[in-house]
């Protein structure tokens, strides 16, 4: 029988039949070495939602940060019951491409304000970027409460979505960061948790609000949100700095007690816990491969660090044979996910739902209301399960659901919709069709969309992969945002036919191109991609690791104790 270790849990090989040692760990946690005594794995605690609860520390920094994401959610929720409330209607008569406009501005915004934050976010540090991405949403905020006219609410919620898009890129790497590789996945996922409960507050709140005299009925739930704003800015400052950043830095020390917290463990344990000294060497060997790497570019040799040219070599890296493949699939992670279609419910679930038939303002709002409580339901699972099942899995069977569901919601629309009170059946058919495509999303594209683009990227250009991964969501988010007023003014069938395809080419993409990231640590996700690019590379690699005494490490937990047989 297996042995149990301190934490309560009992390590398992991922092959039964494998040769590989485990090694139990004296202050909790297990190291696996593989065969050839060098390459291994290890886990502060068990996986799945028992690993949250052994890693507290960092599941509540964790939520925390996911705070930035409620804003982004909120944000969804509420601007679908705004868009319809009578005050507001009558108030501005906006036209189809209007409303398109006053809601996709906020999309223009944040796809600026992630490619912002991912400067900034290396010049200073993950916490001080989080602070001043408050503040911007708070002005935006504030600035789309108090609107005199449409132009006052376009520039709050393009002031608004500047915070919102930096905050999007943010809170996913910081969330990356601080998370013990076991659970990654599961804490990651905390971050389309928050938006889904964002967008399932936004939506009952403006729909309880709806009926309240004059323009309060909408000011309110749009000065709401800067309740998660301030909250998230006055508290950031008191999260532990991310160490990865700090080694970055060089400044190890700290990056070694701000480890040591995250992993739960006491000053005394610092020095002679291994799991702690691989975690920290791995972090410093990818800083320095990067740093020689960087070195040897010809490209960067004359450039000093700073100045414009240094940033736009950082940028033109993303494109490079080394990261192009890794730049990809963080782009068209956030393509997908938005082209499945879920905003085009999230913004215009009560004049979609018109579409499939239902009657009545309340049930309409209700139905779409339906939308966030659904997938608010579905990201339970996925949170417990997405680093055990993989990402590769899940996205296909969301994709494979999601694309039938629009298919068949577009061929009802097309045959019923010219006499949907005679077709009821069909309608709810429709309906549930909806509901059934919401949360195959919620299981995949919604929580791994923020999951693969932290993931991917090496040390050096992760902030920057990230924030242009999360600027992809944010175009592809002004797109949709912009366009689904038109589409539907055209064609319904049309619409759903559209965001079909999308998810039919998603399943392609996922099975085809996109690698399994879970459960390794992201010092060794070059080994997926089979980098560092080339065998130069992957030499200098396993040399910093011997000159870093990783190696020496590793071997001496391969050591059988002096009494074993």
């Amino acid at each position: 029988m297996a042995e149990r270790n301190r934490a309560g849990y009992v390590p398992v090989a991922a092959d039964p039949t494998s040769s590989e040692a485990h090694h139990h760990i004296p202050h909790g946690g297990v190291l696996h070495v593989h065969p050839d005594g060098r390459s291994y794995t290890y886990a502060y605690g068990p996986p799945g939602v028992a690993g949250l609860l052994h890693n507290y520390y960092a599941l509540g920094c964790a939520i925390f940060a996911s705070i930035g994401g409620l804003t982004f959610g909120y944000d969804q929720g509420v601007i679908a019951n705004v868009l319809v409330m009578k005050d507001f209607v009558q108030r501005w008569h906006l036209s189809a491409w209007e409303t398109g406009l006053m809601t996709a501005a906020l999309e223009l915004g944040s796809l600026l304000g992630a490619l912002t934050a991912g400067t900034l976010a290396d010049k200073y540090s993950r916490r001080q970027s989080i602070f001043a991405a408050c503040a911007v949403f708070c002005l935006g905020s504030a600035l789309q409460c108090g609107a005199q006219n449409p132009n006052h609410l376009i520039l709050g919620r393009g002031i608004g979505g500047l915070g919102v898009g930096a905050l999007s890129m943010l809170s996913p790497l910081y969330m990356a960061e601080i998370s013990p590789p076991e659970v990654r996945g599961s804490l990651m996922a905390l971050e389309q948790f928050a938006i889904v409960i964002g967008a399932v507050l936004g939506f009952w709140t403006g729909f309880f609000t709806r009926d309240i005299p004059g323009s309060a009925c909408w000011r309110i739930p749009l000065g709401i949100q800067l309740i998660p704003g301030i909250l998230l800015g006055l508290g950031c400052m008191a999260l532990p700095p991310s160490p990865r950043l700090l080694v970055q830095q060089g400044r190890t020390e700290e990056a070694l007690r701000s480890l040591a917290k995250l992993r739960l463990r006491s000053g005394g344990e610092i020095e002679s816990d291994p799991l702690l000294q691989i975690e920290l060497l791995e972090m410093q060997v990818e800083a320095a491969l990067i740093e020689q790497t960087a070195t040897a570019d010809s490209s960067t040799q004359s450039t000093k660090r700073g100045t414009f040219q240094a940033e736009w070599h950082a940028w033109q890296r993303l494109l490079t044979p080394q990261l192009r493949k890794r730049t990809l699939i963080g782009v068209m992670m956030m393509f997908f996910q938005q082209w499945s279609g879920i905003n085009a419910l999230l913004y215009y679930g009560p004049t979609l739902m018109r579409s499939l038939g239902l009657q009545g303002d309340a049930a309409t709002l209700m139905s779409a209301g339906g939308v966030g409580i659904v997938q608010f339901l579905a990201v339970l699972p996925a949170i417990a399960f997405i680093d055990r099942l993989g990402r590769r899995p899940l996205l296909r069977g969301g994709s494979m659901a999601m694309a039938l569901s629009h298919l068949l919601i577009a061929s009802l629309v097309w045959t019923y919709s010219n006499d949907w009170p005679s077709h009821a059946l069909a309608a709810r058919v429709a309906l549930m069709c909806v509901y059934t495509f919401t949360a195959a999303y919620g299981v995949s594209y919604g929580p791994i969309g923020w999951i693969l683009p932290s993931e991917v990227f090496p040390l050096s250009a992760r902030s920057k992969g990230v924030a242009l991964s999360t600027a992809s969501n944010w175009l592809n988010n002004f797109l949709i945002g912009l366009l689904t007023p038109v589409f539907m003014e055209r064609s319904a069938s049309a619409t759903f036919l559209i965001f079909a395809i999308a998810c039919s080419l998603g399943y392609v993409w996922s099975t085809c191109a996109v690698p399994e990231t879970a459960n390794v640590s992201l010092e060794e996700i070059d080994a997926v991609f089979g980098s560092s690019a080339g065998r130069e590379d992957l030499a200098m690699k396993h040399q910093l690791e011997a000159d870093l005494g990783l190696h020496d490490l590793i071997q001496r937990w391969t050591q059988p104790p002096p009494d074993a047989a």
